[in-house]
């Protein structure tokens, strides 16, 4: 029996000067345990006697004259708090609404355009644990993945959890908005974060966005520098991943060679005839259920595509840290400071599995 749910609970922060008498953690220090990958490089960052992550040289001294820095820091424009609707357009540059698909609900929930914006917290779910730790820290923007209200409701009383989840953000004035397939099929969405963990170059979209660029699309495809045998792929994506109780299924024999590979964070079981279209080895997705796995085993074509089954919630887990580098990058750009987050809060379902 095996379980992966009892970890810290957290916010990962990506930067904020004030972050640490909030009791954020700042990205410089070591990350917290929950929900992160089982070879955790990459997320944490490590740094040697200089202060430098490792591996980076440490900046040259005296290359450019104190006076000069001092007037270069005196000449720099301050950045500004930006507002609800500001954030909302840097949001839209990085994950274009116009990108979602039609039976999709994303963009924002709850919270005022003209509202100030100091702090953002990232999470996959905005459940009533992640939304009630976001309040508890002072946030003012949760962004999460999956939508709140994906379909219609007729009533938001809090007698239940969604409704008390809208309560307790509107009380809290604390806004939601929601990048759910606009932010798969962007440009370093979630797709291509998981193809680039598992070191595919080449890629392309499984299923090419209507109204988009042609890089942008639902999945992608692409290859491996060089072939590997089906365990050491898996074992790839299963270092990768957060830890959580469901781990990672193979369906392939274990020595089988794998070099194209398909990728499609969340569900993507139907998406298997643009995967045997691309003549991918191998297809790693989320929710894999049994009939559409055995019939896509059974039309398998010399055994592929093989199969990697990983969490929803932790395939999509991975992109967070990028979405809030990249939103803090663009709001930078636009003359604005925030403090931006990533919420450790392991939302998975499944608590403990047994095996055999």
């Amino acid at each position: 029996m095996q379980s992966n749910k009892q970890q810290t609970q957290g916010m990962r922060i990506v930067s904020g000067s004030d972050a640490a008498e909030n009791g954020f953690t700042d990205a410089s220090e070591t990350v917290t345990d929950a929900a992160l990958p089982n070879d955790s490089s990459g997320l944490s960052s490590g740094s040697g006697e200089t202060g430098q992550p490792e591996g980076v040289p440490a900046a040259s001294t005296g290359s450019l004259p104190v006076t000069d820095a001092l007037n270069e820091q005196e000449n720099e424009p301050a950045l500004s708090t930006p507002t609800l609707g500001q954030v909302m357009v840097a949001v839209e540059e990085l994950w274009p609404a116009s990108l979602a698909e039609s039976w999709d609900t994303v963009g924002p929930v709850v919270g005022r355009p003209e509202r100030k914006v100091k702090r953002i917290m990232f999470a996959v779910d905005p459940t009533l644990e992640v939304v009630a730790d976001a309040v508890a820290r002072g946030t003012d923007l949760l962004i999460t993945h999956h939508p709140l209200l994906l379909r219609p409701v007729n009533s938001v009383a809090a007698t239940g959890f969604k409704g008390e989840a809208v309560h307790l953000l509107i009380e809290s004035g604390c806004a939601l908005l929601t990048a759910h397939t606009n932010a798969d099929s962007a440009i370093g969405g979630v797709s291509d974060v998981l193809a680039d963990i598992f070191g595919l170059t080449d890629t392309q979209p499984l299923a090419p966005s209507k109204d988009g660029l042609p890089e942008e699309g639902i999945g992608r495809v692409g290859m491996l520098p060089e072939p590997l045998q089906l365990h050491e792929f898996a074992s790839r994506v299963f270092s990768a991943m957060p830890a959580v109780a469901g781990g990672v299924r193979v369906a392939g024999e274990r020595a089988g060679i794998v070099r194209k590979v398909a990728v499609c964070g969340g569900a993507g079981d139907s998406l298997f005839d643009a995967v045997r279209a691309a003549e991918a080895d191998v297809y790693v997705t989320a929710d894999l259920r049994h009939h559409p796995a055995s019939e896509a085993r059974e039309a398998a074509l010399n055994g592929k595509p093989y199969l990697i089954d990983v969490s929803h919630f932790a395939s999509e887990w991975l992109w967070l840290p990028t979405a809030a580098e990249s939103l803090k990058n663009v709001l930078q750009d636009l003359g604005h400071e925030v403090e931006v987050g990533v919420s450790a809060i392991n939302t998975d379902p499944w608590d403990f599995i047994l095996t055999p």
